[in-house]
């Protein structure tokens, strides 16, 4: 069983920067598919930035492309989201997700759908963009 922790949410001003960590408890996630996931308040979960093992491929949502960026530190055995230009509509819920070691996808963007079926889920860190 992989323990997905994230961290790295808080309270941050329009315009302003987060980043986000996810860990694998004691364990590496250099051979997983890895996702952000958030939920706001009354609204469904929607998949923010994705990264492949095999290719390092990553998709971005359109709402958060050219703000976000999604990476690996191997060493740090993290996925981190950086987030730049915060906006209050970022406000949420962010989870990090994975799956299980060297699986394959053919689409990057399957990934990141709401209705892909990760295989670990985080508890969750909130991020709150607000004046």
């Amino acid at each position: 069983q992989l323990q997905l922790v994230e961290s790295g949410g808080g309270l941050v001003q329009p315009g302003g920067s987060l980043k986000l960590s996810c860990a694998a408890a004691g364990r590496t996630l250099e051979y997983s598919n890895v996702g952000w996931f958030r939920q706001a308040p009354g609204k469904e979960r929607e998949g923010v930035s994705c990264i492949s093992h095999s290719d390092g491929s990553t998709y971005y949502a359109d709402s958060v492309k050219g703000r976000f960026t999604i990476s690996r530190d191997n060493a740090k055995k993290t996925v981190t989201l950086q987030m730049h230009s915060l906006k209050p509509e970022d406000t949420g819920v962010y989870y990090c997700a994975a799956d299980a070691a060297s699986k394959i996808i053919s689409r990057i963007q399957a990934l990141c759908a709401p209705k892909y079926e990760h295989d670990y889920w985080g508890q969750g860190t909130q991020v709150n963009v607000s004046i």
